[in-house]
């Protein structure tokens, strides 16, 4: 069986992840990952694909804003949309239509003012606006990572002009992110086509996500990493190569003790119809 691919979206305010799951063949998986409780919750499962750097989650850990290529549907958005759900579930609250895949996705943000989507193709907005406002992501690498802290290294190039989704430099990016605010003493690193699901061709050989941690000039490769970031009080959030989930307490870049771990590697599609609260506000 091929593990599954595997990406996190940390809420800013809250104990939560989103979890996106990709696998077997085309399907996807929502899931809720609760860091203070120990706890995963599987929601969704939809027969299509969500793409992870064009997803945010609310920054209270409530609502899932995703795009999505779903194929034939009578419904007003159409075939490819961005919609706002309660995770871990895609049911749409609001959903607006895109043209084609070739969109950039949305993003939650404090100042309600901005609604940079307009009305909605589908559902009602309102209760959303009245928390929080939603704006359009750029066309850059590492977009959700960037909204989480993460900065460029001193030896990555600059973004040329002319490259407006910033794909000229794509594979030769490498962002950081400090154990804690201001401490450079522990430092995680990701370098990667995009960020996610960076499967794929390129100069001959795959593209493939390279985490690291560097501490004291040491940098140290997480090859069983697929995905990575910290929490709130320094601990390490992974994704395994082999599909688990795991917190880790590091004690230094070689070193680290595994707190909490759940196993999605062996999940397979069960679409359920979702629960009453996550059809409404």
């Amino acid at each position: 069986m091929t593990p599954p691919r595997l990406f996190g979206i940390p809420a800013r305010d809250a104990p939560i992840v989103a979890v996106l799951r990709r696998g077997p063949s085309n399907w996807s998986h929502v899931g809720r990952w609760d860091l203070e409780r120990g706890v995963y919750e599987p929601g969704a499962w939809i027969k299509a694909n969500l793409y992870p750097q064009r997803a945010d989650l609310s920054p209270d850990g409530r609502w899932l804003c995703y795009f999505t290529l779903k194929g034939p549907g009578a419904w007003p958005p159409g075939w490819t949309f961005v919609a706002v759900s309660r995770l871990p579930w895609v049911s749409a609250l609001a959903a607006w239509g895109t043209c084609g895949t070739w969109t950039r996705g949305a993003h939650f943000v404090d100042d309600r003012r901005v609604q940079e989507l307009g009305a909605p193709d589908a559902g009602e907005a309102r209760p959303l606006t009245r928390r929080y406002g939603l704006a359009l992501n750029r066309p850059v690498t590492f977009a959700v990572e960037r909204r989480h802290g993460w900065t460029d290294t001193a030896d990555t190039p600059p973004r040329a002009d002319g490259d407006l989704w910033d794909e000229r430099r794509a594979d030769d990016v490498i962002v950081q992110k400090p154990r804690h605010k201001g401490d450079g003493a522990c430092v995680l690193t990701a370098r990667g086509w995009f960020a996610a699901f960076r499967e794929g061709p390129f100069g001959g050989r795959p593209r493939v996500a390279e985490y690291a941690l560097v501490q004291r000039g040491i940098s140290v490769p997480l090859g069983d990493v697929q995905w990575a970031d910290w929490d709130g009080d320094g601990r390490l959030l992974v994704a395994t190569t082999d599909g688990r989930l795991q917190i880790r307490s590091v004690h230094d870049p070689a070193g680290f003790t595994v707190v909490h771990e759940t196993d999605l590697a062996s999940l397979e599609p069960a679409p359920t119809a979702p629960p009453h609260d996550a059809r409404v506000w």
